[in-house]
Formats: structure tokens, C-alpha cells, sequence
């Protein structure tokens, strides 16, 4: 696998949130693609069978927005331009890209025109999903349209002569229905490539990886109890040798319910390294007093984090060069965090705060999934033996449940619209590949029976101030009756979290869902009366890999028994559901 110098297709990176992902798809194919920086130049890929330009956060008019080597289209090679990708396209060879009358985020209807080589295959309509705010709006000299949507009359473009393609929406997501048939017609029909990308001996190369890059080092893990630290410890481990492995779990105070018991228990029976558990609660808490941003929240867990690895390296065998600090970092995270060369920060992962930033340059860090996806972190763990309980569990933030307990500086009454209630309540989202950080709309009057997805999708299209809409479900108070109440990270308010979390996590397993759906957040705002002071809103997504996600509706009987059950816990006023996709939410609300 690791022997080919050469890749047939080459992803070109212009910030996009998925640009690595569209690189691991064709992957998928049994193709080798590698992505290369956007101005890489055109002489640099000769060799190559196809291109692609990846999405990406800024527009194309603006100064100093990311460009591509014009002479890429001479090459004589396919290219496929994606989203950004397909807008640099257009300008580069004559066409005019606008901002579009409507943005879209979310999923949409394509209408096939014309499926030529690039659709064929694909039905007169498809389920795509759109992350976009410019528009191609007049084509290229030599381009025809494929394919277009409601709002967007150029949603796929392509001048046969010279194979060069563009695509408004993203076919690299699991949320466009028909999307790696897409990428598959162009990989092998378009550009003729043949098999030559082997994931069997994955594991082999990861080891050997593992074992250059730490030489005569050992390995110091912090390990969260989650698939990917596990993994990443229990590989390291068996690269090593598990006497040159250390893994200490800090007990920050906000994990869930039961789950140092279970890093405990899961450690003694298939760790291979030395295990040892640090309880640190008092220190994390006192730490994210009467913090309310979450970006600074994940800073300063991410700081404590460094601080704690210190103390442990001053009092242990671990100081000088000898040693080196494992992580369990996954490439979501990097990406998230601006890690490819044009991204926008979404959410700074605690991993990637400057303190951890200075070990990286100092190559004091080992992070030996940093290029994959939680699906094929699973696939990895399975190879290496760990048990189903662990690796089919839903993803938990590093930070934990600080980052599901929403704090507010200040209170405030929602806000009637003619759509719902506008609340003085923020989360993290992503739109066109940017961070944003909006409002929250909640509706009160829903009919659960037509699904409320869609609407919630059009509403964060039409209102610019929000990037998130949630349903009522129930309730001791009304909306009217609730305002936004100035609340920071306190132990009660944890311990709330931790209770209702018990609570959905508990019925979900009971009734199956849990299996039914990839992640399950549980987040408490500071929404409610003076006696129930905070509601609980409820976050189950369907993804694959946690780049894009679909809202799940939780079914009626047991949306009802979870609300029931949540609202006997003392302080808890309200139960939503969240019912946004990813974009333009993250997943997490911080």
C-alpha cells in the first residue's frame, strides 16, 4: 500500500471542511489519492490520472481567497472541481460565479438534466446535500448543465471536450444518496484508473509507522475511555511493546455516569500497557469557573490537560527526551480545528490548543490516527482484537460534558417570531465550510407526524441570525412562560447533566435506538423557570465518520417516555429535540 510514490488522483485542498474525506472515498474505491495543497504547481502532477478541487469556505472574488494553478486545465488530465472547486473552475475559464439568491445547507433535491459519463447511473431525481452561499450563474465558454436544483439553476456543469466536470454539491458525503457512485463514474470512467489501493495491510504500516517515528522513546498516553484513545494506546502498545506504553485516565469530572468504572474494567481486561487513573475533578471544575465562550471552555480544558501531563511528568519516569505524549486524535478533529491548509476553525479540539501545539513542534506528540475516520478507527480496533462494547460505542467529546453544559452570562426572554422563538442561547455551527457561532430557534407548535427536518432546514436557510432549530417535545412551563437564565459550569448543574444523560442512555439501549443512530449528545441549556431552572435537549445524528451528520427522529413512544422520565429530574423545566443537520450545526452545540 504504502509502496505506490505516485497517486492517480490528486485532491487539491482549498480549506474545505471535507477534503480529506473526499481523498479517503476514493480510498474506498481502491484507488491511492493523496491531497496536495490548492497552488501546488501543474508540472507537480504529472503522473497523475484525474484531479479534484476540494470545497472551501471563501468566495472567489475575494483578495486572497485560495487558487489553483490555471494550468491544471491544460493538463490534458480529468479535473472535477467540488463546490468551491466547481466556482474557481468557472472563473478561471470565463464563467461568472455571484452570490446566490438563497444559500443551502442540508440536503436538497437534484434534478438530472443530462448524466453524460459523470451521473449516469443516477436517477432523474437525488437526495444531494448543499453547503454552499456563491452560485456559478453564467457557465464557462465549451460547459453544458448536467444537473440543477430548486435554487440553484447550475448545481452540476461539465465541458465533455475536455473532461472537466464541477459539482455544486458535496457527492463525497454519505448524505448525497448516490454520491461515491458519483465519484466512482469519474475516478473509472472519466479518468480510467485501475485498482491499486490494498487497506489489508493497514495495520502492518501503521505499526511500523509507530515504531520509526518513536524510535527508542516511550509513549505516554492520556486516555479518555473512548474508542479512539483506546485504539490509539492499544495499537501504540502492540507497536511497542507494552512495558514502553504507559495510560493514565484523568478523571476531569466530566464523564458521564458509571464511566471511569467502565475505562477501568475494559483496560484491565484488553490493555496491553501500564494503566493508572488520576482524579482531577476538583482542579477541572475550579478551572472553567464563570467561563461561558466555548472556544475559551475548550482552551482552558485543553491548558489543564498539558498542566496535569506535566505534574505526571515531574513525578514519574517520564521526563527528558525519552519520552513522548500519545493521543488519540482522529482527522475530524484536525479538520475541525483549521488543520488542513485553507480550513476555517470550527471548534478548537482539545487536542490542538497551543500548549499541545508546542509538544507537536517540539515532536514530543504521537498521534497515530491523525489520518483517519471514527468508521475506520472501529476497523482498526477490530484488527487488533478489542471487544464490540467498546468500539460500538457513540463518540464522546474529549472535553466531556463541559462542553454539553451551556453557560450564559446573562439572562434574557425568548423572542416571538412568526416562525418560533428566537432564544439568547448560541451554538457552534458550520455554513459554507465557515464557523459560525448564532442563535437557536425553538418551535412550539410541531407536527411531529410531518417530519419537522425539512422545515427546520428551510427556516436556518431563510433567518440568518440562527444555525439551529429545535422542537418542543415537553414541558412543566411554556415558552412564554421560560426566559434564558444566567447560569455558568457548576457541580449541580453537572450532576443534572450526568442524570439526564444516565436517563437517555439507559432507554435508548433498552428500546435499541442506541444502535439505530451513531451519536446521542445530551445538552442541558439554561432555559427554564426559577425552580426548573435548565432544559434538556435531546441530539441523536446518523453519520458515518462525523464530518456531516443527519438529525435522527427519536420515535413518538420513546421521544415521550424519555421526556416523562427526564422531567422528574429536580431543576429540569423542558425537553427539545434537536432537529438540524450537520452543516449547518456541528453535532456538538460547543
Amino acid at each position: 500500500m504504502g509502496a505506490r510514490t505516485t497517486p492517480q488522483i490528486v485532491v487539491l485542498d482549498t480549506g474545505g471542511q471535507y477534503c480529506h474525506l473526499i481523498a479517503r472515498r476514493v480510498r474506498e474505491l481502491g484507488v491511492h489519492s493523496q491531497v496536495r495543497r490548492a497552488s501546488v504547481g501543474a508540472e507537480e502532477l504529472a503522473g497523475t490520472k484525474g484531479i479534484i478541487v476540494s470545497g472551501g469556505p471563501s468566495s472567489v472574488y475575494e483578495e486572497g481567497s485560495p487558487r489553483v494553478d490555471p494550468r491544471i486545465f491544460q493538463l490534458g488530465v480529468p479535473v472535477l472541481g467540488i463546490c468551491y472547486g466547481m466556482q474557481l473552475m468557472t472563473q478561471e475559464l470565463g464563467g461568472v460565479v455571484r452570490p446566490a439568491p438563497s444559500g443551502e445547507f442540508g440536503l436538497a433535491v437534484l434534478h438530472v438534466d443530462d448524466p453524460d459519463k459523470l451521473l449516469v447511473g443516477l436517477g432523474p431525481q437525488e437526495q444531494v446535500w448543499m453547503s454552499h452561499r456563491d452560485a456559478v450563474a453564467q457557465l464557462p465558454p465549451g460547459f453544458r448543465v448536467l444537473a440543477h436544483t430548486d435554487t440553484c439553476p447550475i448545481a452540476a456543469m461539465a465541458d465533455l471536450e475536455r473532461a472537466l466536470y464541477g459539482l455544486q454539491f458535496h457527492p463525497e458525503v454519505i448524505h448525497t444518496r448516490n454520491g461515491l457512485r458519483i465519484l466512482k463514474n469519474f475516478v473509472y470512467e472519466i479518468c480510467g484508473c485501475a485498482p491499486d489501493w490494498d487497506p489489508a495491510h493497514q495495520l502492518e504500516e501503521l505499526e511500523e509507522s509507530i515504531r520509526k517515528q518513536v524510535g527508542d522513546r516511550n509513549v505516554l498516553f492520556f486516555l479518555s475511555g473512548g474508542v479512539d484513545s483506546t485504539v490509539a494506546f492499544t495499537l501504540t502498545a502492540r507497536a511497542l511493546g507494552p512495558g514502553r506504553v504507559h495510560g493514565v485516565y484523568v478523571d476531569t469530572g466530566f464523564m458521564r455516569a458509571g464511566e471511569t468504572e467502565f475505562v477501568r474494567d475494559i483496560l484491565a481486561r484488553f490493555g496491553e500497557g501500564v494503566f493508572s487513573i488520576e482524579d482531577e475533578r476538583e482542579e477541572f471544575l475550579s478551572a472553567l469557573a464563570g467561563v461561558y465562550e466555548p472556544e475559551e471552555k475548550r482552551r482552558i480544558i485543553g491548558e489543564k490537560f498539558v498542566e496535569v501531563q506535566e505534574r505526571i511528568l515531574e513525578r514519574g519516569p517520564y521526563l527528558g527526551s525519552e519520552w513522548v505524549l500519545g493521543q488519540g486524535t482522529i482527522y475530524p478533529d484536525r479538520i475541525e480545528s483549521g488543520g488542513t491548509a485553507h480550513a476555517d476553525v470550527i471548534k478548537t479540539h482539545h487536542n490542538r490548543v497551543p500548549g499541545i501545539q508546542r509538544l507537536i513542534e517540539e515532536g514530543r506528540v504521537i498521534e497515530p490516527l491523525a489520518e483517519f475516520y471514527k468508521d475506520e478507527v472501529r476497523a482498526i480496533g477490530r484488527a487488533l482484537g478489542l471487544p464490540e462494547e467498546l468500539l460500538g460505542r457513540h463518540p464522546f467529546p474529549g472535553p466531556g460534558l463541559a462542553i454539553r453544559c451551556l453557560c450564559s452570562p446573562q439572562g434574557g426572554q425568548p423572542v416571538r417570531l412568526e416562525q418560533g422563538w428566537l432564544l439568547s442561547i448560541r451554538s457552534v455551527g458550520v455554513q459554507g465550510d465557515s464557523r459560525s457561532y448564532r442563535a437557536v430557534l425553538a418551535l412550539d407548535a410541531l407536527d411531529w407526524a410531518d417530519d419537522p427536518r425539512a422545515q427546520a432546514t428551510e427556516l436556518i436557510n431563510r433567518i440568518p441570525e440562527i444555525n439551529r432549530v429545535i422542537g418542543w417535545v415537553a414541558g412543566r412551563a411554556f415558552l412564554d412562560q421560560m426566559a434564558v437564565r444566567p447560569a455558568t459550569l457548576t457541580r449541580e448543574r453537572l450532576e443534572r447533566l450526568k442524570a439526564a444523560d444516565a436517563v437517555v442512555r439507559r432507554l435508548s439501549q433498552a428500546s435499541g435506538f442506541d444502535h439505530q443512530v451513531w451519536q446521542f449528545p445530551v445538552v442541558l441549556i439554561p432555559l427554564g423557570t426559577e425552580e426548573a431552572p435548565d432544559s434538556v435537549v435531546l441530539r441523536p445524528v446518523d453519520s458515518l465518520d462525523g464530518m456531516t451528520a443527519a438529525a435522527v427522529l427519536i420515535p413518538a413512544p420513546l421521544r415521550e417516555q424519555m421526556a416523562r422520565r427526564l422531567l422528574e429530574i429536580p431543576g429540569i423545566c423542558a425537553v427539545f429535540h434537536d432537529l438540524t443537520h450537520k452543516p449547518p450545526a456541528t453535532i456538538e452545540w460547543e
